[in-house]
């Protein structure tokens, strides 16, 4: 459920409306927009009677949200979200954003060369694999730490902001302490430890 308020609305009525929902056991998340204030009611398992918010002063209108993933809907966040990287790359909005490199870093030459010629044809975002998911136990793994001190460099060197993917809890940590964006790979899309690790990450830019 989001309860829109008015664009008029104080702080202290939306922070009742914060508190209702808080009152009734549920999660309330604020949700700060360009023309008004919407507050977001997780938690619920079933349907919550609107006309209890509907008669809160500052109150514009209340929406039921029935989509499974309600924080990615319209309904949710009308605007697109805007990523800002620490290099002023803006993902989300209408700038073009290139994003490229090596499958994996192998060495530091290797990834210091491709990055500059990556940022001299406009790219701002270095990605290169520090940690590899392979088939085959025997085929290379990544240089783990080592390749991420290499992806840091480059950025040093060049500006680009760097992405590279993290394959479990432990990896995360370390991706997070490097990396502007923590990736995550389709064979990990059900790895939830690693999601809620993610999510939580205090990384550079995530």
């Amino acid at each position: 459920m989001l309860v829109v308020m008015k664009h008029s609305a104080s702080a202290q009525e939306i922070r009742d409306v914060v508190d209702m929902i808080q009152e009734m056991g549920y999660e309330a998340r604020p949700i700060p927009g360009r023309q008004r204030t919407s507050v977001g009611l997780i938690g619920n398992d079933g349907q919550v009677e609107p006309t209890l918010f509907q008669s809160l002063p500052g109150v514009l209108e209340v929406i039921p949200v029935s989509h499974s993933y309600k924080q990615v809907s319209r309904e949710w966040k009308e605007e697109n979200t805007i990523v800002a990287l620490d290099n002023g790359t803006l993902i989300g909005g209408t700038d073009i954003v290139l994003m490229a490199g090596p499958c994996a870093v192998e060495n530091e030459e290797q990834i210091l060369d491709i990055a500059r010629t990556l940022a001299a044809a406009g790219a701002t975002i270095l990605r290169g694999g520090a940690f590899k998911p392979r088939t085959s136990p025997y085929s290379f793994q990544g240089l783990g730490v080592k390749g991420l001190e290499f992806l840091a460099r480059a950025r040093e060197d060049t500006g680009m902001a760097i992405v590279t993917e993290a394959l479990d809890v432990e990896s995360a940590d370390a991706v997070a302490e490097f990396a502007d964006i923590l990736q995550v790979g389709a064979r990990n899309m059900q790895n939830y430890p690693l999601l809620r690790r993610s999510g939580g990450s205090e990384s550079r830019s995530c």
